[in-house]
This record gives C-alpha cells, sequence and structure tokens, in this order.
C-alpha cells in the first residue's frame, strides 16, 4: 500500500503516533486509508447535504475494509457570486480545488480517495487532482436539486432570473416575482436543470469516473444515500485490482464524454472544463475536435434551460447509460473503455433502456442531427467560440444586428434593464475573459434580462466571458482571442455589424479588413489593477479555448 511508506516499520513510529493523537486504533492504522474529499460547506445549496453523503461513503469504505479519513475542498455558489465581483473567483476556484487537493494527498500518502463534489468547479477540479493523483478514485455527487412548482409549471433556477427580466418590463408584479423567489428552487441539491453542475455530474457518469445515477440522482432521495455508500464500497474493489483514474480517462473515455456531452445538451461550460481536465490526463482536446463530434452526434435531449423537462426526469427516463445505450444504437460510443465498476461502458449500459422518448429522444428521432454545443469561428473569434446551440430559438440561428458595446457586465445589464437595447442588436460585452476579467465570469444576469423582457428572439449577446448553464439564447462566449490579449473584440465599435450563423459555425465582424487593420494596429488592450489570487491568476491563465488552464 502507498501508506506503508508513512506507517510501516520502526522509521515511521513518529507517524503513528500521530495516527494515535487521532484516535486511531492499530487496526484502522494497518488498512488502506481511503481520503474523502468533501465539498461540504453551509453557503451552497448544492452542498448543504454532502456530510450526509460523506458520513454513507465513511461507512461504505469501513464495510470494505478501509479506514476513511475526510478533508474538505471549497466551493462557490455560482448563483450567489453571479452578477458582482464575486464571480471573478468562481473560475479561479476550479485550480485551486486541483492543487489543494493534490497537496493534501500527496502530503498524507492516500492509498486511495473518494470525491464528493456537486458544483460547477469542484467537479471539474477534483477530475483534475484525479488525473493528477492517479490513484484509486471514485466520484459521487451530492445530486440534482427538485425542479420547483408555479402555477402548475416545473421551475428552475432561470426561471427565476428571467422573471427578473420580467418584473423589470412590466409583465409581472412584485408578489409574483416574491412566488418565484420563494418557489423556484424547493430543495438543496445543485439546480435542477441541465446547468453547469448537473453536466459535469453526468459527465462524470460518461467518463467512467462515477457510479450510475451520480449525475441524476436527485440531492433528496434515500437512492443518494445508497450510492455514496456503493461509491465507497466500491474504491476499495479499484485499490484491490490497481484501477486507477488515468486508466479510467483515456482518450476514448474523453470521446465518450464529448460525445455525451452533445447529446445531453450539457452547459458550454463543459468546453471549458473538459479540455482542462483533458490536459490533466495527457490528452488534447480542442474545440475542433468538438466540433466534429457535434457534427455526428444527435442531440437527444432537452432539459432546462433549453425545454421543460428537469433532471429528476432524466433520472426517471433512464439517467445517463439510458442516453448512452442510444448513442451505442449508432456506434458513437468506444464501449471497450473500462469504468469505476470494474467493468467496460458496454457492460455498465447494456441493459438500460430509454423509459421516456419524451425526456430521452430514441436515436432514430433525435431533436437535432447535430449536437446541443456548436463551436464558432471567424475574424471575431478565430481560436473559436461557444454557443449551446439546443438552446437558441430557431429564429436566431443565424443573425446579423449592429454592435451595442460595453466594457463591463454591469454597464451591459443597466442598459438591458434601462431599455436601450433594441430589436436586432448585438449586444457585446469585452474584458470579462479569463485574462481580462479576470476569472471570466459568467453571464446569466444580461441574458436572463434579455429573455425576460422579451428580446430572446431577436437580440444576440457575445462576450469573452461565458454563460451560466442556465442561459438560454442566442449567446455565443469564449470569444477567443478575447480582448485584453489583443483579440479583435477589443475594436469592435458601436455600431458596427456582426454575423451570427450556427449552422455554419460562423462569427464575423462586417468591417472592411483595411479598417480593421488600422483600428488594430492603434489598439492598446485595457489593464486592470489587481492584487492577490486574481493577479497571480491572469497572469498565468490560457485563452478559453483551450480551457483556461494555467500555465
Amino acid at each position: 500500500m502507498k501508506s506503508d511508506s508513512l506507517k510501516a516499520g520502526a522509521q515511521n513510529a513518529p507517524h503513528r503516533a500521530l495516527y494515535h493523537a487521532l484516535g486511531m486504533t492499530e487496526e484502522e492504522i494497518n488498512r488502506p486509508l481511503v481520503g474523502i474529499v468533501s465539498s461540504y460547506n453551509e453557503i451552497v445549496p448544492g452542498h448543504m447535504n454532502i456530510d450526509k453523503i460523506v458520513d454513507a461513503v465513511r461507512m461504505g469504505v469501513a464495510m470494505a475494509g478501509g479506514t476513511p479519513i475526510v478533508f474538505p475542498a471549497i466551493a462557490v455558489c455560482d448563483g450567489i457570486a453571479m452578477g458582482h465581483t464575486g464571480m471573478k473567483y468562481s473560475l479561479v476556484t476550479r485550480d485551486l480545488i486541483a492543487d489543494s487537493t493534490e497537496a493534501m494527498a500527496m502530503a498524507h500518502g492516500f492509498d486511495a480517495l473518494v470525491m464528493v463534489p456537486n458544483c460547477d468547479k469542484n467537479v471539474p477540479g477534483l477530475l483534475m487532482a484525479a488525473a493528477r493523483l492517479n490513484v484509486p478514485t471514485v466520484f459521487v455527487s451530492g445530486g440534482p436539486m427538485l425542479a420547483g412548482r408555479i402555477d402548475g409549471k416545473k421551475t428552475s433556477f432561470s426561471s427565476i432570473s428571467e422573471a427578473v427580466g420580467e418584473f423589470n418590463a412590466g409583465k409581472i408584479t412584485e408578489e409574483k416575482l416574491r412566488e418565484y423567489e420563494c418557489k423556484t428552487c424547493p430543495t438543496c441539491g445543485s439546480c435542477s436543470g441541465m446547468y453547469t453542475a448537473n453536466s459535469m455530474n453526468c459527465l462524470t457518469e460518461a467518463l467512467g469516473m462515477g457510479l450510475k445515477g451520480n449525475g441524476t440522482i436527485p440531492a433528496v432521495y434515500s437512492a443518494r444515500i445508497e450510492l455514496a455508500k456503493h461509491a465507497g464500497m466500491k474504491v476499495m474493489e479499484l485499490l484491490e485490482k490497481n484501477i486507477r483514474p488515468r486508466d479510467i480517462m483515456t482518450e476514448e473515455a474523453l470521446m465518450n464524454a464529448l460525445t455525451v456531452d452533445m447529446a445531453l445538451g450539457c452547459s458550454t461550460n463543459s468546453m471549458l472544463h473538459l479540455p482542462a481536465i483533458a490536459h490533466e490526463c495527457g490528452v488534447e482536446i480542442n474545440l475542433d475536435i468538438a466540433n466534429k463530434i457535434s457534427e455526428k452526434t444527435p442531440n437527444l435531449c432537452h432539459l432546462a434551460p433549453a425545454g421543460r423537462t428537469y433532471i429528476e426526469e432524466l433520472d426517471e427516463a433512464g439517467g445517463v447509460y439510458a442516453v448512452m445505450n442510444e448513442l451505442d444504437k449508432k456506434g458513437l460510443l468506444n464501449t471497450d473503455c473500462i469504468t469505476v465498476t470494474g467493468k467496460t461502458v458496454g457492460e455498465n449500459i447494456k441493459n438500460c433502456i430509454n423509459l421516456n422518448h419524451e425526456v430521452i429522444r430514441p436515436i432514430e428521432n433525435p431533436y437535432s442531427e447535430t449536437g446541443g454545443i456548436a463551436v464558432l469561428r471567424g475574424n471575431l473569434a478565430p481560436e473559436g467560440s461557444v454557443v449551446k446551440r439546443s438552446a437558441v430559438l430557431p429564429a436566431m440561428l443565424v443573425h446579423e444586428g449592429p454592435a451595442r458595446v460595453f466594457e463591463c457586465e454591469e454597464d451591459a445589464q443597466a442598459a438591458i434593464n434601462a431599455g436601450k437595447i433594441n430589436p436586432g442588436d448585438v449586444v457585446v460585452i469585452r474584458y470579462e475573459g479569463p485574462k481580462g476579467g479576470p476569472g471570466m465570469r459568467e453571464m446569466l444576469n444580461p441574458t436572463s434580462a434579455i429573455m425576460g423582457m422579451g428580446l430572446g428572439n431577436s437580440v444576440a449577446l457575445i462576450t469573452d466571458g461565458r454563460f451560466s448553464g442556465a442561459t438560454r439564447g442566442a449567446c455565443v462566449g469564449h470569444i477567443t482571442p478575447e480582448a485584453a490579449s489583443g483579440g479583435l473584440i477589443g475594436v469592435v465599435n458601436e455600431g458596427d455589424i456582426i454575423s451570427i450563423n450556427i449552422p455554419e459555425n460562423k462569427i464575423e465582424l462586417k468591417v472592411p479588413q483595411d479598417e480593421l487593420d488600422e483600428r488594430m494596429k492603434n489598439f492598446t488592450p485595457k489593464k486592470k489593477e489587481l492584487t492577490g489570487y486574481l493577479k497571480r491568476y491572469a497572469e498565468m491563465v490560457s485563452g478559453g479555448a483551450s480551457g483556461a488552464i494555467l500555465n
């Protein structure tokens, strides 16, 4: 065992003395030491139940003959951080989580790990750490929130965000807004649609790093506790068989995850996180690969915000494995990949049938023949940009209009709220990229305001920042190069015509080339005065097209 280097032999008596100081018996010291990485805190709704999940994992590890030892990981609630300086600290935590988990695990010589994340950045952060550490590891998330209900219809976090826009436009009363506020998020768990947290938890299943149901069993269901116990037991089996994360997260497994991503219609943030996870595994995923997979992968699910179904319904319909089973009918997956079950993908999904053809479309009758995410290129984004195609209204798949240019999210939000955005406009928000933000803020508030005010069928929004998984509409993010790195988005002028053609994967600034050359010659990107972690992050981070990894 790896931990024997810390606890076996006379030379390690000082270490054993400290284990005894923890109250460990000799029996516990002599067993495999299993680290349980707990993302529990009392500020993130998706994490408030993780203490119970951790207790269940501890029991599973102990039942299977291991010694469970818990240590923490941080997590930011993107919803609470949204729309203010706090959002600059969301994406940046992904790397803090990976680094600190690596430090804790290496310092204490754990034989195996169980990761217990739930929300947007700590799922990919812990997957990155798992790849670096490469000791037997299983993931079990805190689970998704149940949908809310208002006027007999299900709701999710995007519902309250858009309700603010409706209120500002005079479409609903303050009392109705209050009802949305109180009923939209009725339980603990990661928000109930196919937003980033649930996207990454579902993709953890597709990667082979989580057990069946990891992405879909609701947080408040007792089945989630059972799943956590099984995760604790399963990691001991992986330890015995010496199955490690980089045995599982191979290039083929990552391609499987991208394929499932397209079929589910996951958050555009997956196009930041999957390349970063792949990088830690020694595999390259670029946006060209993503587009090639999207071109051949049908979109089978329209979960909120793209549609009116929710994660709880995906679970009832058979979950991620049922989606994978549909994809396998056309040979779109590598079914020989090993997983944390100890079995292959093919063995895992063999009998997982689609139980609801409205929630999961059969492969013969998809929502579209192409995937839920599209990568757009052109002079405005030569290195790429990303849009959640499945959540764009048909009328906005092709759009051309005048640019309305803003140097930050707050300025754009103020203009939208004041009714200064007109049908046909293309809202441009720049200096919000990984370097320029820094931290690549999500833009849920302006996108929700556009939808709530009834402009979703006529207004597009583009940014070198990114979007919440709750965003819907013609919203193109991750414009690379970003303004702060000298990208063309930095010289867009008010009134310039911008053309977006999602079916053709194009985004263009329609200004004569000689004029663009002149603008770029005279362009000096703006710089912000930064301190602390954000300063260091801005100096090290790569562009959005490569996953905003730290160099």
